[in-house]
């Protein structure tokens, strides 16, 4: 199970550790990395990634607006990044940009997929997130 919260920085060529604990969890030493939602980067095991985005190709039409922007924002970007010997993966320029990713990044496990975070990026939603988790902190109790 990939879980856990971590705090790494982005070295000057655009690579961050992935840690060792998250690591463990993950068979081989390549990831698929894309866009996520709440200027995020998701990385999945590549069997994860083929699942889900089978499931997002196969039950969106082309045709359909909607689809089409899923397609583009969470398909498209996708990218193979290789885990080097360091335990360190490289984000595309694209993708840095897109989560607007600086030095300090916060690391994510969340089970079925590893989050990378801009840590300023991710305070501000922590924090303005805090009403809707409440919330939903409640409607839990309808699962659990």
């Amino acid at each position: 199970m990939i879980t856990g919260e971590f705090k790494n920085s982005l070295d000057e060529k655009g690579r961050i550790l992935i840690p060792s604990r998250l690591r463990s969890a993950i068979t081989g030493n390549v990831m698929v990395l894309t866009r996520g939602v709440d200027r995020c980067l998701w990385l999945f095991p590549p069997e994860e990634w083929k699942h889900i985005s089978g499931n997002l190709m196969g039950s969106t039409s082309m045709f359909n607006a909607r689809a089409r922007l899923i397609q583009r924002r969470i398909i498209a970007p996708a990218i193979e990044v290789e885990i080097d010997r360091a335990g360190r993966i490289n984000i595309p320029p694209t993708l840095r940009e897109y989560a607007r990713l600086n030095k300090d990044c916060v690391i994510l496990g969340i089970e079925n997929r590893i989050e990378l975070w801009d840590e300023g990026e991710y305070k501000n939603y922590w924090e303005t997130s805090e009403a809707e988790w409440q919330q939903a902190s409640e409607e839990l109790s309808k699962i659990i």
